[in-house]
């Protein structure tokens, strides 16, 4: 970008108000199956994340990150687990809930989105929006 105006003078001003512009992305929830067939469940999280990035958003999937260094068959860390990813949750703008079946950790994450008055939206298992809640 140059700093110069279009007679070749010095103009800061209107680059450095260009260099500071930022733009804007909400950052959603990925809410998706984990348990049962975890590497399909784990690849079709993967891809709500991409696509949640090309429709200009910031994507959050706790169920990715937690369980790199966490057991989600040890009921405790589970516990744990699920307990930061709500309070992730209360950091988001909008909870997107993907796929027809509802986990009971999904169940929980809608729950307290709905008390947050958060907006939610839901998708099938292909990404296609199926419905929009915000209560």
């Amino acid at each position: 970008m140059d700093w110069r105006n279009s007679e070749g003078y010095s103009d800061p001003t209107p680059y450095e108000a260009l260099k500071a512009v930022k733009i804007y992305r909400p950052l959603v929830y990925i809410a998706s199956p984990f348990a049962g067939d975890m590497e399909r469940n784990i690849e079709r999280a993967r891809g709500y994340c991409r696509l949640a990035v090309s429709l200009g958003c910031i994507p959050l999937a706790p169920h990715l990150h937690y369980p790199q260094f966490m057991d989600d068959g040890d009921r405790q860390q589970r516990e744990l687990g699920l307990w930061f990813a709500l309070i992730l949750l209360g950091k988001c703008d909008e909870l997107w809930v993907f796929g027809s079946h509802i986990s009971s950790g999904m169940a929980a994450e809608i729950a307290k989105a709905e008390r947050r008055g958060m907006p939610i939206r839901y998708f099938d298992s292909k990404g296609e929006e199926v419905g929009r809640c915000t209560i």
